[in-house]
């Protein structure tokens, strides 16, 4: 698997690495379909059905993935927000995690198949809100595909990369694009920590079973 992604790699022409003190470039990883963990000849060992309904037992936080818009697209957004037009781009994200301390790095997943990625991919960069417990709303208006998903949506520029910071929510990250590794039919993401802050307060939005929740005291 390590060598079919270091092909992957150098085939979109995706460094591994990228060092702190270069400036960022665009990341040019589009979904590629054909490229799959498991051959055509093989039966993956469980169902699609059954693998959502066990590892939705797992409760986790929910993010939305920002971007500003990239290089080659209007900035003054004539397309919708977080689709294919101009504009900045963002999708909500539920598979996110803390990767390293020492570089500081963060990593998401995304589906290859995504429409929003490859603009992201393009700014190279990214911002990562994390919700709160009341923004079950401002998650759904992200997850929906083709829709202006930052209409109405408050937000200020990242101090260093620029993309869109969500008002309100209890944290952000601020990140460069530091590799792009494939993940079945997922890319996975590492981002390498420029800023961050937090509100320290509030509690935050879960999602377990398919259902948004909060703790409970």
């Amino acid at each position: 698997m390590a060598a079919t992604v270091v092909r992957y790699l150098r085939s979109v022409g995706s460094p591994t690495s990228a060092p702190a003190e270069r400036e960022p470039e665009s990341v040019d990883a589009l979904p590629r379909p054909d490229l799959r963990a498991v051959g055509d000849d093989e039966r993956a060992p469980v169902s699609p059905a059954e693998f959502r309904a066990v590892l939705g037992n797992f409760a986790s936080g929910v993010t939305v993935i920002t971007a500003p818009p990239g290089a080659d697209e209007d900035e003054d957004g004539d397309g919708a927000g977080g689709g294919s037009g101009g504009g900045p781009a963002g999708f909500a994200c539920q598979s996110f995690a803390s990767l390293s301390l020492d570089p500081p790095l963060v990593t998401f997943m995304v589906a290859r198949t995504s429409t929003t990625w490859p603009r992201i991919a393009r700014a190279g960069v990214f911002c990562v809100n994390i919700l709160g417990a009341e923004q079950g709303e401002l998650c759904r208006s992200f997850a929906v595909s083709g829709a202006d998903k930052f209409a109405g949506v408050a937000h200020t520029p990242a101090p260093v990369t620029g993309s869109p910071q969500l008002d309100a929510v209890p944290a952000w990250i601020d990140c460069r694009i530091h590799a792009v590794h494939t993940g079945g039919d997922h890319l996975i993401v590492v981002g390498r920590v420029v800023a961050m802050g937090a509100a320290g307060e509030g509690d935050p939005l879960l999602f377990h079973k398919g259902r948004f929740g909060r703790l409970a005291d």
